[in-house]
């Protein structure tokens, strides 16, 4: 799966806004709550703890705002179906690794 990650605040405050879809996810560091406004289309989202483990997930229709998760530390977004699609649960511990040939 391609994971873009935004972790400057420029990138966090942007998200998937203005977008269309994903191809694949978008890892948002730090954070513990999103929204939905301007939406373009319905996104899952996973709150991940400090150790990459999934503390909650939902799926968002545009023009939301959940509460936000104390616990979390960060929040992997992708689109509509792709967590369940993926395994993606409470309990669940992700890791990311870097493709070298993409990565240039």
């Amino acid at each position: 799966m391609a994971l873009e990650i935004a972790a400057s605040y420029g990138t966090r405050r942007r998200g998937l806004l203005g977008r269309d879809r994903i191809a694949g996810a978008l890892l948002i560091t730090p954070c513990n709550s999103v929204h939905t406004f301007r939406m373009r289309f319905t996104i899952d989202v996973a709150y991940l703890d400090k150790e990459l483990k999934v503390i909650d997930v939902h799926t968002l229709k545009p023009g939301r705002l959940p509460l936000p998760r104390w616990r979390a530390r960060h929040v992997l977004e992708a689109e509509g179906g792709a967590m369940e699609r993926w395994g993606l649960r409470p309990g669940v511990r992700l890791s990311v690794s870097v493709d070298a040939e993409r990565a240039t």
